[in-house]
């Protein structure tokens, strides 16, 4: 018979050691009341800062996610080069701004459902009749964000004008957030930007005297959608976090904020979006 003092001893044993075994993101979220997230406040219209607050069409698809969980919201904003390897790190419990989806990320990541078209495309310099095409980038300085997922795309392009024509960019150079790009883009440092279309669509729109849109770039695959990110391990939190996402889709509400931030309606699927053996 087991004595008092070593049932206590058990029970005691039982109380640290199950809940915390069994506890996952998403309960951990609930029990604290507190949700913390990493975001790069750096690429309009999805994330940015105004008037020292971030806001933009991802932040309000948060703001409904974080009602749902009932909880408070932490934002964390932080340079993009940091947040991917942030949320494996565990430095915060999801990554609430937008990712690209590839075949490389989707082997380390579990993608929630998407928020966003990505479709690569360039920008040039109004009334610069040098580039009229893709191929017109030939000698050109073309400009993207370092470790963005357009960075690959940009490389590959670069390649492939090489092998066309004998001769690739003039140069790429990556910059640490979008925004630095289009200032160089402006100020003629380069000759074009490659970044995903429904950024570079509302810069047109809004600075219509300065930027043009040019052609759409082949990405390599057919996965051109935006997402978040959570631990492969959070897929209890990726669901949950999905299913606000979806149910906004269905009732019209994601379509309506994709009007108010970009002027047009980005159609997303059910299904397809995701690389086969994603989690």
């Amino acid at each position: 018979m087991k004595t008092p003092r070593l049932l206590l001893s058990l029970a005691l044993l039982a109380g640290l050691t199950v809940p915390a075994a069994a506890q996952g993101t998403l309960d951990h979220i609930m029990e604290s009341g507190t949700v913390t997230v990493g975001t790069e406040a750096a690429f309009p219209p999805f994330e940015f800062v105004e008037d020292g607050e971030i806001v933009g069409y991802g932040k309000d698809i948060l703001d409904v996610v974080v009602a749902e969980m009932g909880v408070e919201l932490e934002q964390l904003d932080l340079p993009w080069q940091g947040i991917l390897p942030g949320v494996l790190a565990g430095k915060f419990d999801f990554v609430a701004t937008t990712v690209s989806i590839n075949e490389e990320r989707a082997k380390r990541y579990a993608y929630t459902f998407p928020i966003a078209i990505g479709q690569p495309y360039i920008m040039k310099r109004k009334g610069d009749d040098s580039i009229t095409s893709l191929d017109d980038l030939v000698g050109k300085n073309v400009g993207s964000q370092l470790a963005s997922s357009t960075e690959p795309i940009a490389k590959a392009q670069d390649e492939a004008l090489a092998a066309e024509h004998g001769e690739g960019f003039g140069e790429l150079k990556l910059y640490t957030a979008f925004p630095d790009t289009y200032v160089a883009l402006a100020n003629g440092e380069i000759d074009a930007v490659m970044q995903s279309l429904p950024n570079l669509a509302v810069l047109v729109k809004e600075r219509p005297e300065l930027f043009e849109l040019v052609a759409p770039v082949e990405a390599g695959d057919k996965w051109t959608y935006m997402a978040w990110v959570t631990r492969p391990e959070d897929l209890e939190l990726r669901d949950f976090i999905s299913g606000v996402i979806k149910k906004m889709r269905d009732d019209g509400r994601l379509y309506e904020l994709q009007d108010k931030w970009f002027g047009f309606q980005m159609e997303i699927p059910d299904q397809g979006y995701l690389p086969e053996g994603s989690f």
